[in-house]
């Protein structure tokens, strides 16, 4: 079983993959190359995030921001076709634990349930939080997603409502160099509804150089 921190410390690098991704909708398949580097954030960085997302008053004075994981992640990925995309953000995971006053959170009253592939189920290990980007992959903007993490299968799951998507992001680490990654991005259904429709499934072996 590997604890929160010992995962997110596995995290800093830089990490090469190669991925392949299927377009259901469109029976298209395409395959790409990234590399990016993931650094931690500083102190500073993280009391930034998370004063610019989460309202004062909605966490104990006492709470050491400067501990929760977070990361600037710099990435280059280059599709079969030869289209290049660069990117770079910041993140922050936030546990639910932490938060004092979760009725002081901003909440989605139009938001869809849970993808039933992201549905899992409460136990005394399952770490669950919130996941504050200062951008976001498919739309431009500040994004606050879900995330759950099990040490006992080393696996972070990322959940991200979109103003057209849902997208699912998983990651499990396999040893302290690789890890799988799979992505489902779905169509995003009335407020409510279950998201069913996929667009996008990706999946790939990443490893740290």
């Amino acid at each position: 079983m590997l604890e929160i921190q010992d995962f997110f410390a596995d995290c800093v690098g830089t990490w090469k993959t190669e991925r392949t991704y299927h377009y259901p909708r469109h029976n298209e398949v395409e395959r790409s190359y990234t590399e990016f580097n993931v650094a931690g954030l500083e102190a500073a960085e993280k009391y930034q995030i998370s004063s610019a997302f989460l309202p004062l008053g909605s966490m104990e004075a006492s709470t050491q921001i400067d501990l929760f994981p977070g990361f600037r992640i710099d990435f280059n990925t280059v599709s079969e076709k030869g289209e290049r995309v660069a990117m770079n953000l910041k993140a922050l995971f936030v546990p639910d634990r932490s938060i004092s006053k979760p009725d002081l959170l901003p909440s989605d009253p139009l938001a869809p349930a849970l993808p039933l592939v992201a549905e899992i189920p409460d136990s005394p290990e399952l770490i669950r939080g919130l996941y504050l980007r200062d951008e976001g992959y498919l739309e431009s903007g500040t994004i606050t997603g879900r995330f759950t993490y099990q040490p006992t299968r080393q696996t972070l799951e990322l959940v991200t409502y979109y103003s057209r998507s849902v997208a699912v992001d998983r990651l499990q680490l396999i040893n302290s160099h690789s890890r799988l990654r799979t992505i489902v991005t779905y169509r995003r259904p009335e407020p409510g509804a279950v998201p069913t429709e996929i667009d996008l499934v990706g999946f790939g072996l990443e490893q740290k150089s």
